[in-house]
């Protein structure tokens, strides 16, 4: 293992320790119909599971501009269930040789809750949430991404939201 895999993988680790340790955990209750009823900011903290992945290579041989990825991805919360408890649909658009915005959307139980932004790293990035519909109606806030590995991939999903 090189010094850079070793600082990589510690980095990695350590947002996600973060992620964990964390306080407070929204909770998604059957008690409010919309964001206007939510008692104020929350945090979701769940992971996903990458179900497909579509790469259209459009621009020059390799990460280039006009790349597109698909990604869709199962949703879970293994503190409440070992079912998935929703879905994922993303699509990013190279914008660079690494780098590509990316629009998203998360199905959960009570709602959907809508992304936008950039993806420089992959393995770490985070992205606004600009909206959603249901339990989620006018949230706003961040959503941080963090690659856990294995495949097919999973990656730690903690949305930090406001109303």
């Amino acid at each position: 293992m090189t010094v850079g895999t070793m600082v990589s993988t510690r980095s990695v680790l350590l947002v996600a320790s973060g992620a964990v340790a964390a306080t407070g955990l929204f909770a998604i209750s059957n008690v409010f119909a919309s964001s206007s009823q939510l008692p104020g900011p929350g945090v979701i903290r769940i992971t996903s599971k990458q179900i497909s992945r579509a790469h259209f290579d459009r621009g020059l041989r390799g990460p280039s501009a006009g790349d597109l990825d698909i990604v869709r991805t199962l949703l879970y919360n293994r503190r409440v269930t070992s079912r998935a408890i929703g879905h994922a649909e993303l699509v990013c658009t190279g914008t660079g040789s690494r780098s590509s915005d990316c629009n998203g959307t998360f199905f959960l139980p009570k709602g959907k809750i809508v992304v936008q932004g950039p993806r420089t790293f992959p393995e770490l990035f985070e992205v606004a949430v600009v909206g959603g519909t249901g339990l989620y109606d006018n949230v706003h806030g961040t959503l941080t991404v963090t690659s856990l590995g294995g495949k097919p991939p999973r990656q730690l999903l903690f949305f930090r939201l406001l109303v």
